[in-house]
C-alpha cells in the first residue's frame, strides 16, 4: 500500500478544547487531593509541589486564587501569615456529583484497556497518569478488586484482568458496536470481513483537514487503506507481520479504541508511552497519528503532545457526552464565574441539575497551559504509592521523546 505524506495542519477549534480541558483537569485534581486531607484548611507551601503534575505554568497559589469558588483561602491555624485552602460548599457538591458519574462504567473502561494488553495486566504507575482520562476514583487499586473480584486482581503493584468471567459484549470495539447498530443483523464474523470499498461496513470516520479530502492521491490511499482486512484491537495479533499493512492498520484500529475509552476522546502521548510494548505499539508510534490525520490530531497545545480522535467532536463539543464530561463542564463553569466575580462569584453560582451547561473558555486561560507530567510526582499527587518494578526511568521516555 503506497502512502502519502501529509503536512500538519493546526486545527484552532481543539486546541481550544485541549486547553479548557487541562485547566479542569488541575481543577479537578486539586479538588479531589484537599478532599482527601485529614485536616483543613492545607497551607498553600505544602501544595507547590504539584505545579507539574497539574500541568500548570504559573504557580499554584496564583492558580488557586484565581478560582475563589472553589477553593476557599483564609490563614492557618496556627500561622496566621501563611494562606491555606480549603473547599467551598460548591466544591462539596461537584466533588459528589463527579464520584457518582464516575462510578457509571469507570470500571469497564479500565476492564477494556486491560483487554487491549498482551497480558491483561498494567503496572499502577502506568495507569495512574490516565485516571483522570478514564475517569477512575483515586482508590481504583483497592476499590475495584473488592467490588468487582469477578474481573480485577492486584498484585506486585500490578492489576490484572481476570478473563474467565468477562461480559459477552466487552471484547468488541466501538467501530464494530456502531456498525452492529446500523446494520440489522450483522454478526461479529461479518463485522471482521475485510470490506470490499471505502463505503464498506468497517471504514473508519475520515474528517480531513480543509483541502486534503479532496486530495485525489489521498482517496485513492484511504481506498487501499479501508480494503484492508479490519482486526479488532481485542483479538490476538501475535502471528500478523509487524511491518505489514494490515498490522499498522491494526494499530490504528487499536489507537482508535484506545481514545475512544478516554472521557474527552484525548490523552497525552507520554501517558500511552508507558503502555507502547504492552499494546504491541511501534518504537515510533507517533508517526501513526500524522499519518491518519482524518483519524486523529496530533496537537502541541500546553506545552505537551495531546493526541484527539476528530470523530469525537463536532462543532466544538462531544459528539458522545459521557455523564462525567457533562460534570466536568459545570466545574468548569464554576472556575468560570470565579474569574468573572471574584468574591461575589458563590453568590452568582446556578447548580441545579437541569440547568445548562455553560461553555467557553475563562478569561486569561493561558495561564493553564501544561506542561509535561512528571510521572513519579503523578503518583505522589495522586495520594498512593506505587514501587516501579521495571525500574525505568523519565530520561528513558525523554529520549523516545527525541525520536519520535
Amino acid at each position: 500500500m503506497q502512502k502519502v505524506r501529509l503536512k500538519w495542519v493546526k486545527n484552532r477549534g481543539l486546541d481550544h478544547i485541549i486547553d479548557r480541558t487541562t485547566s479542569i483537569r488541575a481543577s479537578c485534581l486539586m479538588l479531589d487531593y484537599l478532599a482527601r486531607q485529614p485536616s483543613s484548611p492545607v497551607p498553600a507551601r505544602s501544595l507547590a509541589r504539584f505545579q507539574k503534575p497539574l500541568g500548570l505554568t504559573v504557580p499554584v497559589l496564583r492558580f488557586l486564587r484565581r478560582h475563589p469558588t472553589l477553593f476557599a483561602e483564609q490563614p492557618h491555624p496556627r500561622f496566621p501569615t501563611l494562606p491555606a485552602f480549603s473547599l467551598t460548599s460548591a466544591s462539596d457538591i461537584l466533588l459528589g456529583r463527579l464520584a457518582r458519574a464516575s462510578a457509571v462504567d469507570s470500571h469497564l473502561r479500565l476492564a477494556r484497556l486491560l483487554l487491549l494488553t498482551r497480558s491483561r495486566s498494567l503496572p499502577l504507575a502506568s495507569i495512574l497518569p490516565l485516571r483522570f482520562d478514564l475517569g477512575l476514583p483515586y482508590d481504583f487499586a483497592s476499590s475495584f478488586p473488592s467490588s468487582h473480584p469477578d474481573l480485577f486482581a492486584v498484585s506486585n503493584n500490578h492489576i490484572s484482568l481476570s478473563t474467565a468471567r468477562l461480559p459477552d459484549d466487552i471484547a468488541i470495539s466501538s467501530l464494530q458496536r456502531r456498525h452492529a447498530e446500523a446494520i440489522t443483523g450483522a454478526t461479529y464474523r461479518d463485522l471482521s470481513r475485510p470490506p470490499s470499498s471505502s463505503h464498506a461496513p468497517l471504514a473508519f470516520p475520515m474528517r480531513f483537514p480543509r483541502g486534503y479530502g479532496g486530495m485525489k492521491k489521498v482517496k485513492a490511499w484511504m481506498d487501499d487503506f479501508h480494503r484492508l482486512p479490519y482486526i479488532s484491537p481485542y483479538d490476538d495479533a501475535s502471528g500478523i507481520d509487524p511491518d505489514s499493512d494490515i498490522y499498522e492498520k491494526r494499530n490504528i484500529g487499536l489507537l482508535h479504541e484506545l481514545l475512544g475509552l478516554m472521557v474527552h476522546k484525548m490523552v497525552r502521548r507520554n501517558a500511552i508511552r508507558l503502555l507502547r510494548e504492552e499494546l504491541g505499539l511501534p518504537h515510533k508510534f507517533t508517526r501513526l497519528f500524522t499519518r491518519y490525520p482524518g483519524v486523529f490530531y496530533l496537537s502541541l497545545k500546553c506545552k505537551t503532545t495531546t493526541l484527539v480522535l476528530r470523530e469525537g467532536y463536532e462543532r466544538g463539543k462531544l459528539v458522545e457526552k459521557h455523564p462525567l464530561a457533562a460534570v466536568r463542564d459545570k466545574v468548569q463553569y464554576v472556575m468560570r464565574t470565579g474569574v468573572l466575580y471574584r468574591g461575589k462569584g458563590l453568590s452568582k453560582l446556578v447548580l441545579d441539575e437541569d440547568d445548562d451547561e455553560e461553555e467557553g473558555t475563562l478569561d486569561g486561560d493561558e495561564g493553564f497551559q501544561g506542561e509535561g507530567m512528571d510521572e513519579d510526582a503523578d503518583v505522589e499527587c495522586f495520594g498512593m504509592e506505587i514501587v516501579d518494578d521495571d525500574g525505568h526511568s523519565n530520561n528513558d521516555y525523554d529520549e523516545h521523546d527525541s525520536s519520535d
